[in-house]
């Protein structure tokens, strides 16, 4: 039977037809269109708005380097910097206390969460500034002691005020990096024969920190921000040493737009470092890790290497 189809079969037979290409038509997105004309058409009024207005833009270029607001950029950074120290390490403490099988450490710490996160920044600002009106010395003992309202500075009520602050919150992020931790590497240290204070430095705070530095980013970012309430304690942070200008210039809201700017300048680069620090720390959970922006640039400008051999 076999022989007998290969003799009708000449070479000139024509190969049975194959199944027709399937010809894909795109599913059509008119709402897409519709929402981006409109956010094209609010964007546009903004910008025509801002430019009617009677703003004197070539203040914010002549102001924009001036000595008062570069130091007060550099105020703002080591404030930020400061703040972060005092709130990551009292949120490291508070959340080992937090928790502690004590009952009092414990306490203490849930006390000292409930009252910081629950009273506003500026509150606490103005209640630490104005403590000179309740003590009239600071007394130490053998140690310090002087009028109140020379030991509480603007920098010290600014620090105190945004590092109790934010030492609460990091007890609440550092307490969850913490409890992320599977609790079988805890009790494998401990049969080990580790000590409990070895197994947080060496088993737990590694792994924990995969959990914790992701919002920690965030927070940095939010405490550069938050300096801005300092003003009101009369440090010489940016957002006060632009806003005198403003008042003696003439131009306030040219100001604040310098001082916007400049806090979107820096935030820009606290997320930059933000995403390395995650993605390092992120290694251990990720076989591949997410390209990086100049890896998508690259992706995306330049044009993709093929192999020898393979056809355009």
């Amino acid at each position: 039977m076999t022989a007998d189809v290969n003799k009708t079969a000449g070479p000139d037979a024509t190969p049975p037809a194959g199944p027709e290409a399937i010809k894909a038509v795109p599913v059509r997105h008119p709402g897409r269109y519709v929402s981006a004309a409109i956010a094209l058409a609010l964007l546009g009024s903004v910008v025509y708005a801002f430019a009617q207005g009677k703003i004197n833009w070539d203040a914010i270029p002549e102001y924009f380097f001036d000595d008062r607001i570069i130091d007060g950029v550099l105020n703002t950074l080591l404030l930020t910097v400061l703040s972060m120290v005092i709130g990551i390490a009292g949120g490291i403490l508070l959340a080992v206390m937090r928790l502690s099988k004590n009952p009092v450490t414990s306490s203490i710490a849930w006390f000292y969460i409930w009252f910081f996160r629950g009273t506003p920044v500026l509150v606490q600002l103005f209640v630490w500034f104005n403590l000179g009106l309740v003590f009239e010395y600071i007394n130490l003992g053998p140690f310090y002691k002087d009028y109140w309202s020379s030991f509480m500075t603007p920098l010290l009520a600014a620090l105190l005020g945004l590092g109790l602050n934010e030492a609460a919150y990091m007890a609440e992020i550092c307490r969850a990096g913490l409890l992320s931790v599977d609790e079988g590497q805890t009790e494998a240290s401990h049969a080990l024969g580790m000590s409990h204070t070895k197994t947080l430095r060496r088993i737990v705070i590694p792994q924990a920190m995969r959990v914790i530095v992701p919002p920690t980013g965030n927070e940095v970012i939010n405490m550069l921000k938050t300096t801005s309430l300092v003003s009101a304690v009369q440090f010489y942070d940016l957002f006060k040493e632009a806003q005198d200008i403003g008042q003696n210039a003439g131009s306030p809201v040219e100001m604040y737009f310098l001082a916007a700017a400049w806090y979107l300048i820096m935030t820009s680069i606290l997320s930059v470092g933000q995403y390395y620090i995650e993605r390092h720390y992120a290694r251990g959970a990720s076989r591949a890790l997410p390209p990086t922006p100049l890896q998508r640039f690259r992706a995306a400008v330049l044009p993709t290497r093929r192999p020898k051999g393979v056809a355009a």
